[in-house]
């Protein structure tokens, strides 16, 4: 992708957070947790589900959902990641001269990156409708260039819940055959393909699921191996969530969304001049958290299709964003 086009969308992803045409400060409708919350669904969170979580771990096996993160690493707009490995002192050959009687010899590192690139959890203060955010925050009230003042992801609680992930790529083998394809041969969901009501709720059916309150729900559209295949094309145009599709999993009170893509959600939008409609439902209006670049085919491999979600996100004061590996246990 060019720097122009990077800019431009990035210009874009900026006027929808500017102008959702949905609502206002006047007509924001506050949580259901009260006017001064800050958590959103991580609410739902209680020392009962995350023992109930605790009881579906049967096998110990455990699954990285989060990718490893490079130069190389597809991301939004203009975001960039840049590790730095030094020695101590800052050599950077990795022949920093011994210290001690013991001849001690280090390395350390450092990181220039946005923490949109990767796999990601989107706070609630990422995204707002025209500059009104989760629960009737407006930006100039706590946004600083040094962090955060509020709704920063270093104050979302531990996530430990009851996950699941959807494996759509395996209904619409039955029900949609026309939205797959096999690339090298992995089978994926082809770009552009929105995934709604019927496909959520055949997936579960299929699965012998249901989304419970407090949930974390995953979508598996297979689209993340391209990419590694073409990235060009995996940057253009992804399959994900749709709008209907989001309200429906919303309707179930989940604490997070996921999927394997780089925007959870379909892109192009289904609606001609949307853009990022489905994080505009969830984060601002919700208070849904989104999971970002997850990592979803051995989950489906193994047909673990239930499991405990772990996610101890590094606590960065004020940060909008941030790279995470959360941990799927069955």
């Amino acid at each position: 992708m060019t720097r122009g086009v990077a800019i431009a969308l990035t210009v874009a992803f900026s006027l929808t957070c500017m102008d959702g045409g949905t609502s206002n400060a006047e007509d924001w409708h506050p949580s259901k947790w009260g006017a001064d919350d800050t958590l959103g669904a991580a609410n739902l969170i209680t020392p009962e589900s995350v023992v109930a979580a605790a009881s579906l771990v049967k096998t110990g096996k455990r699954y990285a959902l989060g990718q490893v993160t490079s130069r190389e690493t597809p991301a939004f707009g203009a975001r960039t990641f840049e590790l730095f490995a030094v020695s101590h002192g800052g050599v950077f050959d990795g022949t920093s001269d011994p210290v001690g009687a013991g001849r001690l010899t280090t390395n350390d590192d450092w990181v220039l990156a946005f923490m949109g690139v990767g796999s990601q959890l989107d706070g609630l203060g990422h995204v707002g409708i025209d500059h009104v955010y989760y629960n009737g925050n407006k930006v100039e009230d706590f946004f600083a260039p040094g962090g955060l003042k509020k709704l920063g992801t270093d104050q979302v609680p531990p996530i430990v819940a009851r996950g699941i992930v959807l494996d759509v790529v395996g209904w619409a083998k039955e029900h949609r055959p026309d939205s797959v394809m096999s690339v090298e041969g992995l089978e994926m969901l082809k770009g552009g393909t929105a995934v709604n009501r019927a496909a959520l709720e055949g997936a579960l059916a299929r699965q012998g699921l249901s989304v419970r309150r407090g949930d974390v729900v995953l979508v598996h559209t297979g689209y993340m191996e391209m990419a590694d295949l073409d990235q060009a094309r995996y940057m253009k145009s992804t399959p994900g969530i749709g709008v209907e599709g989001a309200l429906f999993l919303a309707g179930h009170d989940p604490v997070a969304i996921g999927a394997d893509t780089f925007a959870i959600e379909v892109l192009p939008a289904e609606q001609q001049g949307d853009a990022f409609p489905v994080h505009l439902e969830l984060l601002p209006k919700r208070g849904i958290y989104i999971l970002e670049n997850m990592v979803t085919r051995e989950l489906v491999d193994d047909e673990a299709w239930e499991f405990m979600f772990v996610l101890g996100q590094a606590r960065m004061k004020g940060a909008v964003q941030m790279i995470i590996n959360p941990v799927a246990i069955r």
